[in-house]
Parts: structure tokens; C-alpha cells; sequence
């Protein structure tokens, strides 16, 4: 009876909001809304991935919007019963557009809106052929001349490119690139991904020998298709590069492998991107609809230029250059850096004999892996969320509910436990020199990530060496590399055979400066961050990542990426909105990002 009151109470609700919305009355719409609210929207009313707070920004939206979007059918979903917990009522939700069909998370506080989140989740007329809808695949009957499955693909091949032209071309062959692709096709989207190394997967396969996931297997899902019940909890890095290519082809996507983009450039005129590409040698010129820079989170390698650097002995390389710990026995190892590729490089050399240094020329934020399994992500992603019935679809669209202003409101009570948890771990690394720190405003790992992308370290066992003093810890800021090694601001140099920059990556809007030209960069502005005016991520508060997933400043260019998790949700929402445009159906996009340069 309790489950019932409370569902016929949100439904209630819902139907006096679509009757507002319905009816035009935007005011009674906004006023539904508690004052401090939040109504997260991905394409389904923007065609966009905008936050609005407030009543005011919420009346905004809808009255640039309404007209367009038409909103019909709020209803609960089916067969899911609301909840309530400290006053607050938790509830899915399902409704329609003009075009499309949404689904939702609200969630309502002293009888009004607090939180929306609204996605769209399939275009009418445009439903991926899926489920019920499926293809038959076997031709039934007789005819002549008909070809198999493997001769139409084959001829697919073929003509791509070349006689036929793709409607999207993604740069960038990683998990972003390949989970946009697997979307795309299934919304019929015809699109070219390319990739510069051998095979699919080489991107993972070509890093040092040790890496693993450090996200949980629940974590790290692709579209359609999941891991295994028997897959590892966290990934080998070869495991995964063999995931990726076999993806490829059970996708059927148009995965091009040896080709690198040349250059790029957009005519505004034809509506069209001219992409020179050169694919094992052999120059092909695509002219796509659509570019999409899937060139992961980050940009390029970044590699400071120290004084000196010509005049060192030994050997140098970045983090992702790093082929693993084998020829290094016996010798002197200098990381600069101190976040997740330079403890889990550090390790691998001691497990070689290597003697290693690590050089940490600012704070760490550092949370042990399980902790993080047990109370960061175990409510949404473990097994036992799996058997509560919180599959990864609902896990992303919960985690996507929380709206980024108040998000580490949720994430600071979490991050008190985990510090608590391991009060003794953190001692002694304290003990041992290393400089901790849990955010601005102790927020921890997620807010750090989608501030900045850097700064910590989720620990699989290399802290425990540093508590020990098996791989030694420097502490300062690099002056030079002298032929020996490296010297440091206390006057210090370290002897070292190799030196390797675990120093990060730049913005992915370098790609867009080296691949298009610096005034498209320029116009895009920064990519990542939410302006949150915190380390690394100054202002203006965008309330988005900037630039991900959404229309740009540049028409037809869009930034796809981030980790598995991203790669996975995301591209839904890209990959919804390239076809839209492909079908020619309106896409009025509320509030294209400002530019906010790089300087």
C-alpha cells in the first residue's frame, strides 16, 4: 500500500507538470521546482548536455525550447516503484518529444522537483534494430544473384571512402572511438573510424606491460555488449586490447587501422569536412558531414622542456612510451611525476630490480583500490549492485543524475569513510614524505577527474613500497637534467639511467590546433573541466565538461572521450545527435558553450 501512495503521489505530480508544460504555462512548470533545483538535460530538451540551476535558468530554458521539444506521456516507468529516504523521493521516469522518447531520474523534496534528469534515448522512426526488432539475418526463399553476409560486407569495405562517402568520420581508435563507432552503426550512421596502429587495441597493448584497469569490471562495460560473468575484476592491459578487436568485428564497424589523419578542414559553404588521411601509405581523402575527435580525455604527451635535457647520458621517454621494466635490471630509474602511470611504472621496476626514484612535485590524492570498490563505486557498480538489480544503463543514469554543482556534497561524505578506513595506510605515507591531498574541498577521486583529469592515484599496491622505502621519494621541483640525472630546486641531482615523464597529457583541443589550424582551436576554446575554479580548473563555471559530447563553437567538429565508463554513456548521446542531422530533423541547440581559451 506504501509502494502504491507513493507511486499514485509521483504520478500525480508528473501529470500536473506535463499539463504546465503542455499548456505553455512555464511559470507553473518552474515553480514546481523547489528554489534550489537542478534539471539535467542530455539532447532530449536542449540538443545539448546543459545543467540549469534554479527556477530562473529552468523557465529559460523552456521558453527558448518548448515550442520545439513538445513534451508528452510523463509517466513512471515501468515496473519501477519509487523510493523515499530522508525526504526525498526517488523515481524513474519515461516521457515523450516531438521526436523522441526520454527517459529520466527525478527526484522530489517537500512535494516538489529538486533534481531532473532527462536523456533522450531513441529518435521515433529511427529505433536501432534491436530486441524484438532485430534482424533476421538469413535471406528465407529463392533469388538470384543475392550475396551472403560476408560479400556485403566485404563490399562495404570496399566502396567506403572510396565511391561512397561516410556520413561521420571519428579520429581516434581507442574506447571512445570504437564505442561511438558500435553506436553509430546501429543507428545506421555510416561511419569511418581510424586508427593509426596495427590492429585494434594497440593503444593498450603498446603501454607498459604491468598496466591493468584500475576501474572495476562492472565499471568499464562497452555498449551491447558486456564482459563476461568470469572477466577479471580489473583488466591486463593485453586483455583488453584483444576485447577491443574482437568488438571491432563482432560490431562490423568500418575500423580503418594504419591511417593517420593528415589534416582536416571544414567548408562552410558545402557543409562539409575535407579529411586527407594517409592509411598505410596510400592517400585517401574523405569528405564526412561530421568529425568527431575521439583522441581520448587528454591531447598529446606532455614532456617538459627542462634545461639540459640534450646533454643527459642516458635514455628519456614519457609515461606512455614506457615498454615495461625488462631492460632495466640493475639500473637507476628517475620518474618524474607522481600520479598513476608513475606509481604503477615505479612498481613494475622494483619487481625488476630496478632501483627507482620518484619525483613528487606536488600532492597526491590517493585512495586504496578496494576502499574504492567498497564505498566510492559499490552501490552502483559491484556485483552485489548487479543482484539489487542496479544494471550499468541505471548505474550511469544515477550517477548522471547528480548534478555537478552539488556532486561533491555527495562525494566528500564518502571520501570521510575511506580516510578513516585507512587512517594507518595514510600515516604512513605521511611517515615517508609523501604530500597527500583530497581536493579543494576534500571532495576526492570523481571531482578531481572531471576537474581536471589528473592528480591522483588509485593504489594497487606501489604505496606500500614508498611506506617502505623501496621505491625512494624526492620531494621539489626539476631545475635541469644534467648529463647524470636530474637536479632539483634543493640542489640534489639523482643519478639515473633512464628518466621517464610521468607528466600527463595536454588538452585534446591541441588536436583540433594540430589536425584543423589554430584558429579552430582557438574558436572551440578549452576542452574538459567544469569551471569549477578549483586547481587546474579556473572558471567560469560551465556546470558540463566543456566541449564533450555537444555541439562546438566549430560547426560539425564534436570531442568524444574519456574513460570506458564515459566512452560507454556518451556516445549515446553523440551518436543521437549525428543522426539526427544526418536525418535532416531539426536540432535546435539551446546554449552553445562560451569560449573560454586556454591562456
Amino acid at each position: 500500500m506504501l509502494d502504491s501512495a507513493l507511486s499514485d503521489r509521483v504520478q500525480s505530480l508528473l501529470d500536473e507538470f506535463g499539463a504546465a508544460l503542455e499548456t505553455g504555462d512555464i511559470d507553473r512548470a518552474a515553480q514546481m521546482f523547489v528554489t534550489d533545483c537542478y534539471w539535467r538535460d542530455l539532447v532530449a530538451f536542449t540538443w545539448n548536455l546543459r545543467t540549469m540551476e534554479g527556477q530562473d535558468q529552468i523557465a529559460e530554458m523552456l521558453r527558448a525550447q518548448l515550442s520545439a521539444v513538445r513534451p508528452t506521456g510523463w509517466k513512471l516507468a515501468e515496473n519501477d516503484i519509487p523510493t523515499e529516504e530522508d525526504g526525498v523521493i526517488t523515481a524513474w521516469i519515461t516521457f515523450e518529444t516531438a521526436v523522441a522518447r526520454g527517459y529520466g531520474l527525478i527526484r522530489l523534496r517537500d512535494g516538489r522537483i529538486w533534481t531532473l534528469l532527462t536523456t533522450m534515448q531513441e529518435l521515433k522512426g529511427h529505433e536501432e534494430a534491436r530486441g524484438f526488432a532485430r534482424p533476421l539475418g538469413a535471406k528465407h526463399g529463392a533469388g538470384k544473384n543475392r550475396q551472403s553476409w560476408k560479400e556485403e560486407r566485404e563490399a562495404e569495405a570496399t566502396e567506403l571512402g572510396y565511391t561512397r562517402q561516410p556520413y561521420t568520420v571519428i579520429i581516434g581508435g581507442g574506447q571512445g572511438g570504437i564505442a561511438l563507432g558500435a553506436r553509430l552503426r546501429q543507428l545506421g550512421v555510416p561511419a569511418i573510424v581510424l586508427d593509426r596502429h596495427e590492429r585494434p587495441g594497440d593503444q593498450w597493448r603498446k603501454r607498459y606491460k604491468s598496466l591493468c584497469l584500475h576501474d572495476p569490471v562492472w565499471y568499464d562495460h562497452l555498449p551491447y555488449i558486456k564482459f563476461p560473468d568470469n572477466w577479471p575484476v580489473f583488466t591486463p592491459k593485453d586483455k583488453v586490447g584483444d576485447w577491443l578487436e574482437m568488438y571491432t568485428r563482432v560490431m562490423e564497424l568500418n575500423y580503418w587501422t594504419r591511417s593517420t589523419c593528415q589534416r582536416a578542414s571544414y567548408d562552410e559553404k558545402a557543409k562539409e569536412w575535407t579529411v586527407i588521411v594517409d592509411r598505410d601509405g596510400e592517400e585517401v581523402v574523405l569528405k564526412p558531414k561530421q568529425l568527431v575527435l575521439a583522441t581520448g580525455m587528454s591531447g598529446k604527451p606532455n614532456i617538459p622542456k627542462f634545461p639540459g635535457a640534450d646533454s643527459f647520458k642516458g635514455e628519456q621517454q614519457h609515461s606512455s612510451q614506457h615498454p615495461g621494466p625488462d631492460a632495466y635490471k640493475g639500473k637507476k630509474v628517475v620518474i618524474i611525476g607522481s600520479n598513476n602511470s608513475a606509481h604503477d611504472i615505479a612498481a613494475a621496476l622494483w619487481e625488476h630490480d630496478v632501483d627507482v626514484t620518484m619525483i613528487q612535485r606536488s600532492s597526491t590524492h590517493i585512495v586504496r583500490s578496494d576502499t574504492l570498490m567498497d564505498i566510492g563505486l559499490g552501490g552502483l557498480y559491484s556485483e552485489q549492485a548487479v543482484k539489487n538489480g542496479v544494471t550499468t544503463e541505471k548505474a550511469d543514469l544515477i550517477f548522471a543524475s547528480l548534478p555537478y554543482r552539488i556532486m561533491h556534497e555527495w562525494q566528500i561524505p564518502l571520501y570521510d569513510q575511506m580516510r578513516e578506513r585507512d587512517r594507518d595506510f595514510y600515516e604512513g605515507l605521511e611517515k615517508a614524505g609523501f604530500k597527500l591531498d583530497w581536493g579543494d574541498d576534500g571532495s576526492g577521486l570523481f571531482m578531481k577527474y572531471l576537474r581536471r583529469g589528473s592528480g591522483y592515484y588509485i593504489d594497487v599496491g606501489a604505496s606500500q613500497l614508498i611506506i617502505d622505502g623501496e621505491v625512494k621519494l624526492a620531494q621539489g621541483q626539476v631545475t635541469e637534467i644534467v648529463p647524470e640525472g636530474v637536479k632539483l630546486d634543493t640542489g640534489e641531482v639523482l643519478p639515473a639511467d633512464l628518466i621517464v615523464y610521468a607528466t600527463g597529457y595536454g588538452s585534446m583541443n591541441g588536436w583540433a590546433a594540430d589536425l584543423i589550424g589554430q584558429d579552430v582551436a582557438d574558436k572551440v576554446g578549452k576542452v574538459w573541466g567544469l569551471g569549477s575554479d578549483t586547481t587546474k580548473d579556473p572558471g567560469p563555471w560551465e556546470g558540463e565538461q566543456r566541449n564533450m559530447w555537444k555541439p562546438t563553437q566549430q560547426e560539425s567538429l564534436w570531442f568524444h572521450g574519456g574513460n570506458l565508463h564515459q566512452s560507454r554513456h556518451y556516445s549515446l548521446y553523440l551518436a543521437l545527435q549525428l543522426k539526427a542531422r544526418m536525418e535532416e530533423i531539426e536540432t535546435p541547440v539551446y546554449k552553445v558553450q562560451e569560449v573560454h581559451h586556454l591562456g
